[in-house]
């Protein structure tokens, strides 16, 4: 894609419907899907946030969290793999329960200490200082049309003191890709939103951002919907609250259809 610069990277988690993880990425201006065989869970997440990884070129270490489709919890994921002659093997693939009470949940977006939860028409907020702590000081955010929020994800924390902002962005059933911040320490007093592009992006059902080595103002988008097709794009200025320098385009069906969460 010419128009994002090769050294970009984004990838997200997704799950077939048999339970093996997928991992799809675009790297080196090409999309690409990875699996490492018995890297399964027997059931599907309703919503996921990778939250750390760590590697090298024969190891791999990764924490996340889930939501399950029928408990109601919320989940601590823990994986690991180690490349022996040559192939990717699971050393440890755990999920353990960490809290009740996330039944229905859509979407997940995690920054220390703050997770986000996207359920029915409602966005919440609560304090979790690790991936493993039980969140607490639940808060309802404004605003009652988050059911047509279709993605969302952690892209950063801005500002100081008592103007710092989590900026979250996502897409929307009518098209739009926006920007939402939400007041750290007032998070009730109202989001600030900013609409990026107000069309094109009705269909997509996960988006991710990742990095540009040799352009750390800007960022990739990966996009992709429910019937595959994947596009990627490149925002060079990733804080202007502008998308009129965001340029790119499809990457064409990959039959990318396995349940894709974003990152």
């Amino acid at each position: 894609m010419g128009d994002v610069p090769a050294e970009c990277y984004a990838g997200t988690t997704a799950y077939r419907s048999d339970g093996q993880r997928l991992l799809y990425r675009y790297d080196d201006s090409k999309p690409s899907v990875e699996a490492i065989q018995g890297d399964k869970l027997p059931w599907i997440p309703t919503a996921q946030q990778v939250t750390s990884e760590a590697g090298s070129d024969t190891s791999l270490t990764q924490s996340g969290l889930a939501t399950h489709p029928t408990d109601g919890y919320l989940y601590g994921q823990s994986r690991g793999a180690i490349l022996t002659d040559g192939v990717w093997k699971m050393s440890r693939n755990t999920a353990t329960r960490i809290a009740a009470g996330f039944g229905n949940t859509r979407i997940i977006a995690w920054n220390r200490p703050y997770l986000y939860r996207v359920t029915g028409n409602s966005l919440y907020r609560y304090t979790m200082s690790t991936v493993s702590s039980v969140p607490t000081n639940k808060v309802k955010l404004p605003g009652t049309r988050w059911d047509t929020v279709n993605t969302l994800i952690f892209e950063r924390t801005g500002g100081t003191g008592a103007a710092a902002v989590d900026v979250l962005l996502g897409t929307k059933a009518n098209g739009e890709l926006k920007e939402w911040r939400v007041n750290r320490a007032t998070p009730t007093s109202g989001i600030a939103s900013t609409v990026l592009r107000a069309s094109g992006w009705s269909s997509i059902t996960s988006l991710t951002t990742g990095y540009c080595e040799d352009h750390p103002n800007g960022r990739p988008l990966l996009a992709i919907n429910a019937a595959g097709a994947a596009s990627v794009h490149f925002d060079a200025n990733a804080k202007d609250r502008s998308g009129t320098d965001i340029k790119g385009g499809s990457l064409g069906s990959l039959g990318w259809t396995a349940k894709a969460y974003g990152q």
